[in-house]
């Protein structure tokens, strides 16, 4: 079978520019639980990317590789352009567990690749076993379903209404080169975003900064609030080891965004903000709804 590193050669001979044949591509896997009862950590994050990864890993090294070890562009500018949704099932809590009250959960994979490479990626995730685990306890599913998640507009430029499916992840680096993370109630939340979007876009193209600079003029975002504040959501990574890392995202609001239709295809493919690799600022269009409507 093509591998997926072969298939994005073979597409930059077709077309010069990488970026302009790089879509979103977006899959919603349903899962089903192996085994009852059924727990997950409420941190289940970082467990959950090691699962996808392995089942990338399972089907095609090299892609894999490129999405863990590589990415888009060098060095402490490289990207993985990869996200995924929180899992969606009812739960109940039970100390430091998720207790899942169904069989049934749903997850949506984001990728930033090139359109042809959408019926391969698919086919990774079809009838594998998705297991979830720390040192505590251990979830398998199956991925009983796959399906494409088509996109909802065509525009050149697009003015759309983006919504987190998993916590968005934004800040600015302190003195000590640590993140000061921001919320949609911050000043500065908007620019630390779109700075952020930027050079993901950037580094997909090997841009220069005369390229930077004319994106900015053609993007804008402006957080709209629902009738109550955004929700907080405080995340460890990698907990319990030498890495361990806290991270705080919020849910609950929601961007209204002009930009070109690649940046939108960017921002569903491989998320908003900080960390997407591990499942921060999964997004998705929302219909257009009336002004004040939110």
């Amino acid at each position: 079978m093509l591998s997926y590193i072969s298939l994005c050669q073979f597409c930059r001979t077709l077309i010069p520019t990488f970026y302009l044949i790089t879509l979103s591509m977006r899959l919603k896997l349903t899962l089903q639980t192996l085994h009852k009862p059924a727990y997950l950590p409420f941190n289940y994050q970082y467990p959950l990317s090691a699962a996808i990864y392995k089942i990338i890993q399972s089907a095609d090294a090299a892609f894999a590789t490129f999405l863990h070890d590589t990415g888009y562009g060098t060095g402490s500018k490289s990207f993985k352009l990869f996200t995924f949704s929180d899992i969606k099932t009812p739960f109940t809590k039970n100390g430091d567990r998720m207790q899942l009250q169904s069989a049934q959960a749903e997850l949506i994979v984001c990728f930033y690749v090139p359109q042809a490479a959408e019926n391969f990626i698919k086919g990774l995730f079809l009838n594998q076993q998705l297991q979830i685990a720390d040192h505590k306890s251990k979830t398998t599913f199956h991925i009983n379903q796959v399906e494409s998640l088509s996109n909802v507009y065509n525009n050149k430029i697009s003015r759309q209404l983006l919504q987190p499916l998993s916590p968005l992840v934004t800040g600015r680096k302190n003195d000590r080169g640590h993140y000061d993370y921001r919320s949609p109630q911050d000043e500065d939340f908007e620019d630390c975003l779109l700075h952020n979007w930027i050079e993901k876009a950037v580094a997909t193209q090997n841009a220069d900064t005369d390229t930077l600079q004319n994106l900015k003029q053609k993007i804008s975002v402006t957080v709209r609030l629902f009738a109550h504040p955004p929700q907080s959501r405080l995340i460890t990574i990698k907990g319990g080891t030498n890495a361990e890392t806290k991270i705080r995202g919020y849910t609950k609001f929601r961007l209204e965004v002009t930009a070109p239709h690649e940046m939108i295809e960017l921002a569903l493919g491989a998320g908003l903000g900080l960390y997407n690799v591990q499942g921060m600022g999964c997004m998705e269009v929302v219909s257009p709804r009336p002004e004040g409507s939110l």
